[in-house]
């Protein structure tokens, strides 16, 4: 496969990058099971074993329609969502930033 697009100098992603960086936000370790969704699409992101919302948004649409009884109505329902945290489908996460992030949340919550 290609390598992935490296974002430019700045940290800025480049214009026309098809996959845009996530802000690695809190929301991205939470629990999917913490998002309002309908049943079915519950149903179907444990069927894809898609445990957090980080999981989740790694995921293409062409990934996730997929899944079986996966269709556009949970789709369109995950992208609505996402999009009120500021998150969409298909980011690359860097996963030593995701690390990072992590042990941070840990250590204020010890705190």
């Amino acid at each position: 496969s290609a390598p992935a697009a490296q974002p430019t100098e700045e940290g800025e992603a480049e214009p026309g990058e098809l996959l845009p960086r996530a802000e690695i936000n809190e929301n991205l370790f939470r629990n999917v099971d913490e998002l309002e969704l309908s049943v079915r699409a519950s149903n179907c992101l444990k069927t894809a074993n898609i445990r957090t919302i980080a999981d989740l948004v790694q995921k293409t649409e062409a990934e996730l329609l997929k899944t079986k009884n996966f269709g556009k109505k949970s789709l369109n329902e995950i992208k609505t969502i996402l999009g009120e945290m500021g998150l969409s489908l298909g980011m690359r996460l860097d996963p030593q930033e995701l690390e990072n992030l992590r042990a941070q949340l840990e250590r204020s919550f010890d705190g």
